[in-house]
């Protein structure tokens, strides 16, 4: 509701002005203060009601446990206190380093997404062993989260935002206060996953794995294990892979109906590669006549290991088309 002024005081005197801090007496014209129980009272446009927001954040340091991704907290911002919903997500690991411009948040950037809020303590012992010896481990100056809150609620710009565990025991001796942030920018829309979320460029890294089952000729060869048999694999047609023995490939498409594939060697395969894998394909068919003796096995566990085939890409997690993105 829009009302105008008519006059404030302030312990009796009038003012013509008041601000954050303040305790003042305002007289609102044609307006009946029984309709008003526990509000908010502010200059036009000074507060917008959000159903989500960026934020950028800091764990505190006395919080014990992880901040997943996932995870529910309680989400005190403006005067309200709200259950709300997280996703952590960091810089791409080549920015870690980058000064971060404060209380300004940049759609233009990709972000990786994250499990956890990424700190020394989440870091896995075994990681954190190998980290000593090779130095100090690298962590992003800034991260941010997602917060998607239960209900609206209604707060002004770039406000304090702090997280809680206030479900905790309050007789442990324990800290629930978990992070703290600074809201950057907040989603009006109750659409806000169709209309705003597609814009925040937030990416998975995916990793997948297969090997080479034969070859072709010099210029192909045919891979198998990368896909399930249900696979369509002409979605990942054009993709980039790379061989262990260092060639570059591209999925060509599908072979047969077992989830088995081509692979286009567009600078032609290696002589030794090639070596390798006729040798393998040779070891195989001969295995399959007969009894395998001892020593027969003993020569299949020294021999080399196989041709592995990689595929890297990444996949934006608010894409409502799910497509596929390599560098």
């Amino acid at each position: 509701v829009t009302k105008k002024v008519k006059s404030m005081q302030m312990f009796h005197t009038p003012v013509t002005y008041a601000m954050q801090g303040d305790r003042v007496g305002v007289c609102v014209t044609q307006f009946d203060p029984k309709l008003l129980e526990r509000g908010l009272i502010c200059t036009p446009d000074s507060l917008h009601t959000i159903h989500a927001a960026i934020i950028s954040l800091k764990k505190i340091q006395y919080f014990r446990g992880a901040l997943q991704t996932k995870a529910k907290f309680h989400i005190t911002v403006g005067h309200e206190t709200v259950m709300g919903r997280v996703m952590f997500f960091s810089p791409a690991p080549a920015n870690f380093s980058e000064e971060i411009q404060e209380n300004v948040f940049d759609f233009e950037k990709d972000y990786l997404y994250q499990e956890e809020y990424l700190s020394k303590d989440s870091v896995s012992s075994e990681e954190n062993k190998e980290n000593d010896q090779a130095g100090e481990v690298q962590l992003p100056k800034q991260q941010w989260a997602l917060l998607e809150f239960e209900k609206p609620v209604t707060c002004p710009k770039l406000c304090l935002v702090i997280g809680s565990k206030l479900d905790t025991d309050i007789h442990a001796n324990t800290c629930r206060l978990a992070f703290h942030g600074v809201l950057l920018q907040g989603m009006e829309d109750k659409n806000y996953t169709e209309t705003f979320l597609p814009k925040l460029k937030v990416y998975k890294q995916k990793h997948k794995e297969g090997q080479v089952e034969r070859v072709m000729d010099d210029y192909s060869v045919i891979g198998r294990s990368l896909f399930k048999k249900e696979t369509n694999i002409q979605i990942f047609v054009g993709l980039k892979v790379k061989l262990s023995t260092g060639e570059d490939g591209i999925i060509d498409g599908g072979f047969g109906q077992s989830g088995k594939f081509k692979i286009r060697i567009p600078d032609g395969l290696k002589p030794d590669t090639k070596m390798l894998l006729t040798a393998a394909s040779k070891k195989k068919s001969k295995g399959g006549k007969g009894d395998m003796t001892k020593e027969d096995e003993s020569s299949k566990n020294d021999s080399a290991q196989p041709v592995t085939i990689s595929l890297i890409f990444k996949r934006y997690v608010f894409d409502t088309q799910k497509k596929m993105i390599q560098s």
